[in-house]
């Protein structure tokens, strides 16, 4: 009897583990179909859940407990390695328009979501309250994978946008909160339970600030040589604070946030940043997987009518109202366009709530298929939005600078010519643009990072903070006029859009991640074109062809590098803004 209860048990582990390789297994293959096609790959994700799971061919089943772990865990990863970008004096000169712009925006969504269900006269009153509460957030799992891949995080509309996912995240904690406790007996429980959430994140978020200063910059600083031991010791802070949420009964993801913001701070944090990044990755994946595995036919068309509608009626309200909110607070129209564009979908915590409500007994389950139909439609309409973000703002621009001022008119591009322009104040920047400023009158340093704008600053040179695919910060920075420019950003995207705007007679030098992409920009009218490894092994010639001419003109060529390391020891340690 034993035996058998051990064979099943082993049979019960065996399917588990098979259900969880199948998954990845189609997962990869259609997330290269769609990197090989142009399409994101958060749509072949959802559509390997779709395909294996009840709603599909029904191989692998729904609620899986290993799936659902490492889904959960995406998420936390995600907002961990999303919080080890946030530095305090990247995020502060935005935090009171983040607040200004979130409050009313969750109002507003709430009261259209709930409108949009009263509407339809198929939910009830308190239905329809549980529906706009579950709609007023925008997915942070789609819009952080999306802006990371696209290197968008820390642009501006970025951090806007991060920052109010951040509050919408505190939001659904409380509201988790409340509905955890069931039906609420009066004013008074709501208001007790309400208290309680807000000091824990209080106390929580002061521990993690805490730590950052006092307790973790001496433990890396003793672990920081030892990269094995750095990101164990790493992982391991990210999975203490994840046990405290939940002993605390907060959300793992605003944990995960904190403990990633604790070590933003330290100045170990990039090389953590490239560590953690594969690790997001498959996680994330299943995390995507699984929202749509949990689809049960029986409950999600029960109002897939109402939910197309639905999605149709919130993707445009979901971006007018930010749109109207960004504006508000004065920022330009590309950063206010970017920033409303990408919000516009239901998010996963929908779907979280409706869960909560449902296990509260505030809602029966096809209520949930409802947010479940109307998050996935939005999630996958939004992910294509996202991905040709841009593209969308040169369509919609002359339309809307006409309703709004886009900022363009006031750039005093007309004040620059014949200027030198350096895109990214990282080491190599560093080292040249001294050289620059013998020939130039004026050189101008563009960067997104407000460490390399001080010190740009510091050093005497004209500075503009931001992302130079802003149309606004082009014509600032006299793009167009420009008789030399400089990017030491690898990114394709942004050396195009630089070739695209200088005069065909201005000297232009990028840099390239691989020589293909180097081929490519030469063809586009590079005039020189930096590639890493190729230049270190050219190098690496020249020291090989003096070694064999005598160890007089080697120990030379050494000498003459040495000398330069040692003028460059002051800035070679620039931050790159990619």
């Amino acid at each position: 009897m034993l035996q058998n209860r051990f064979f099943a048990t082993g049979l019960s582990e065996l399917a588990i583990q098979t259900d969880f390789m199948l998954l990845l297994v189609v997962a990869a293959m259609l997330g290269i179909v769609a990197t090989r096609t142009g399409q994101p790959t958060i749509v072949a994700y959802i559509l390997t859940g779709i395909l294996l799971g009840p709603a599909g061919l029904g191989l692998v089943a729904a609620g899986e407990p290993l799936i659902e772990t490492m889904a959960e865990l995406g998420l936390a990863f995600l907002l961990f390695l999303l919080g080890i970008k946030m530095r305090f004096d990247e995020i502060s000169h935005v935090l009171l328009p983040i607040v200004k712009i979130s409050i009313p925006q969750i109002t507003l969504v709430a009261l259209v979501g709930a409108g949009i269900a009263v509407a339809f006269d198929a939910f009830s009153t308190v239905e329809a309250t549980i529906i706009g509460l579950a709609v007023m957030y925008s997915s942070t799992a789609v819009i952080i994978k999306m802006l990371t891949d696209k290197a968008e995080a820390t642009s501006l509309h970025g951090k806007l946008d991060v920052g109010v996912l951040l509050i919408q995240d505190i939001v659904v904690v409380v509201l988790l909160a409340v509905l955890a406790t069931g039906q609420p007996e009066g004013l008074g429980a709501i208001a007790g339970t309400l208290g309680t959430v807000l000091v824990l994140v209080a106390v929580f978020g002061a521990a993690a600030v805490f730590a950052s200063r006092y307790l973790l910059p001496p433990v890396f600083r003793r672990i920081a040589d030892t990269t094995d031991v750095f990101f164990l010791i790493a992982i391991a802070w990210a999975f203490l604070f994840l046990l405290l949420s939940v002993e605390l009964n907060l959300s793992i993801e605003l944990g995960a946030f904190l403990a990633g913001l604790a070590i933003a701070q330290l100045p170990y944090s990039k090389e953590l940043q490239d560590r953690v990044n594969p690790l997001t990755d498959l996680f994330l994946l299943i995390f995507f997987a699984s929202v749509s595995l949990e689809l049960a036919p029986s409950d999600l068309f029960v109002h897939w009518q109402e939910a197309i509608v639905a999605s149709l009626v919130l993707l445009p309200a979901k971006f007018v109202i930010y749109f109207v909110l960004i504006d508000w607070q004065g920022f330009d129209l590309e950063t206010t366009f970017l920033g409303s564009i990408n919000m516009i979908q239901v998010s996963e915590f929908g779907l979280i709530v409706g869960a909560a409500a449902v296990a509260g007994g505030f809602v029966e389950a096809p209520v949930l298929g409802f947010l479940t139909l109307v998050a996935l439609l939005t999630m996958s309409v939004s992910v294509y939005v996202i991905q040709y973000n841009r593209q969308l703002y040169e369509l919609a621009q002359p339309y809307l600078s006409r309703l709004v001022d886009d900022g363009t008119a006031s750039a005093r591009e007309e004040d620059l010519t014949g200027h030198a322009v350096i895109v990214g104040y990282d080491g190599i920047a560093r080292q040249i643009v001294p050289v620059l400023a013998e020939h130039y009158e004026t050189v101008v340093v563009v960067d997104r990072k407000t460490t390399n704008i001080d010190a740009a600053t510091e050093a005497g040179y004209k500075t503009l903070f931001g992302d130079i695919r802003y149309t606004k910060l082009r014509k600032e920075a006299g793009l167009k006029q420009a008789d030399f420019v400089f990017s030491s950003s690898v990114e394709e995207e942004i050396s195009k859009l630089i070739l695209e705007e200088t005069d065909t007679e201005a000297t232009v030098i990028l840099e390239a991640a691989t020589t293909d992409q180097a081929r490519s920009l030469y063809d586009r009218g590079a005039h020189y074109v930096l590639v890493g490894p190729q230049l270190a092994a050219d190098r690496l010639v020249t020291y090989l062809e003096a070694y064999f001419e005598g160890q007089t003109v080697f120990e030379e060529r050494i000498d003459e590098d040495l000398g330069v390391l040692r003028r460059g020891t002051s800035t070679l340690g620039g931050e790159s803004s990619d």
